[in-house]
């Protein structure tokens, strides 16, 4: 029983360290913006598009499937910037452009 009770707080101390660790580079903030922006739009990452640096953490450009279609090329994404702060948490975002999958940008 104690055991047990060790084990729900070493992983709840785990899970709260995760969630506080700073966003170490690029690769951690474009990661950490994915996971909180479909979180919260409920639709998927397709990749990144930008990742900087800013004085008060992170902006992130994450382009999503929006309203997927068939042919795939028809498909609508959209790219949303999005702030971190410099612990990778969630700031603010906000959609830039809504886009077809086959069209090229102008």
């Amino acid at each position: 029983m104690a055991e047990e009770r060790r084990t729900r707080a070493a992983k709840a101390k785990t899970a709260t360290a995760r969630r506080a660790a700073p966003a170490r580079g690029p690769e951690h903030a474009a990661k950490a913006a994915c996971r909180s922006l479909e979180g919260l739009i409920g639709h998927p990452a397709e990749g990144v598009s930008a990742v900087r640096h800013s004085d008060d953490g992170w902006c992130v450009v994450v382009d999503v499937l929006e309203v997927p279609r068939i042919p795939d090329t028809t498909s609508l994404l959209a790219s949303y910037e999005v702030q971190l702060d410099r612990a990778g948490e969630l700031l603010e975002y906000q959609r830039v452009r809504r886009y077809r999958r086959g069209s090229a940008d102008e």
